[in-house]
């Protein structure tokens, strides 16, 4: 059982933070997880590199921390539905994650964590960004915080993954990834604009460019105008972090506090990587 003590290692002033001198691959004391927890909530994100992780080990260490879900739109592999091979070929755009982000948001219970796991890693490019939307938060004007509390938001699939928006091909199985059509895709639910985190208490906007569509009382206008000032405050370099990828490499974030980016900038060169998310509760 692992018990040696771990290295965490802010990499940024905002949030995200590398821990080092743990082995994920195999059976971990309680007292390591708990470390490991609370880094996470205190740093929004944490990344483990030079990890030798299986589909079952992988699922094991995520379940330290909840229960693996299954994606209602991504096919996960045959024989571990909660585990999703995501492939970028060599040669094309990446299509998954493109773009800021909370995983899940547009479910009644939102994804709690994500476990992403590299193993082939382009030589250069790939990056993922995250941003701290309670860092985010704790930056408005109390003005400004007094107007969004109690507003709630609308969010959906619909503009990730309505066929007629993205296209049929992947639903048709032409795809690195497999797709299967649910009426999830275009449901709606409502969400809080600033949610208030269960486990730390810190409040934090809980909206992004993804699935968010609209808020709730306000005018298409007022709408539009109130998300896009969120968007790019919420984007502000000062609130975020960028972790370069390397074989091997775990991250794990909190979709409760952070947003995330897949940036597609390594066009020419495969990449292999695997995603387990954790079932959620209800934003409060």
């Amino acid at each position: 059982m692992a018990s040696a003590p771990l290295d965490i290692l802010p990499i940024s002033g905002a949030m995200g933070a590398e821990i080092h001198g743990t082995d994920l691959s195999g059976p971990l004391d309680d007292s390591c997880v708990q470390r490991i927890r609370s880094a996470l909530l205190e740093h929004g994100a944490v990344f483990f590199r030079d990890q030798k992780l299986t589909p079952d080990s992988q699922l094991a260490f995520a379940s330290r921390f909840g229960e693996p879900e299954i994606h209602p739109i991504v096919d996960g592999t045959a024989e571990r539905p909660e585990v999703i091979r995501v492939l970028k070929p060599a040669g094309e755009s990446a299509s998954f994650g493109v773009g800021w982000h909370t995983d899940n948001s547009f479910l009644e219970k939102p994804s709690l964590a994500t476990l992403l796991y590299g193993e082939t890693i382009p030589p250069y490019g790939g990056d993922t960004l995250y941003a701290s939307v309670q860092k985010a938060y704790d930056a408005l004007s109390e003005t400004m915080k007094a107007m969004l509390d109690g507003l709630r938001a609308v969010h959906s699939a619909s503009r990730a993954y309505d066929p007629g928006v993205t296209g049929e091909a992947k639903y048709r199985g032409e795809g690195p990834l497999r797709y299967r059509y649910s009426d999830v895709i275009n449901r709606e639910v409502e969400h809080p604009v600033i949610r208030t985190h269960p486990e730390t208490g810190r409040r934090g906007i809980y909206v992004n460019p993804m699935f968010t569509q609209r808020i709730v009382g306000m005018t298409d206008v007022e709408s539009q105008a109130t998300l896009a000032f969120l968007y790019e405050h919420c984007a502000r370099p000062d609130f975020t972090c960028r972790f370069r990828w390397t074989p091997g490499a775990v991250a794990m974030w909190d979709n409760r506090s952070v947003w995330h980016y897949a940036m597609d900038d390594y066009q020419p060169f495969e990449r292999v990587m695997y995603r387990v998310t954790l079932a959620g509760d209800r934003p409060a």
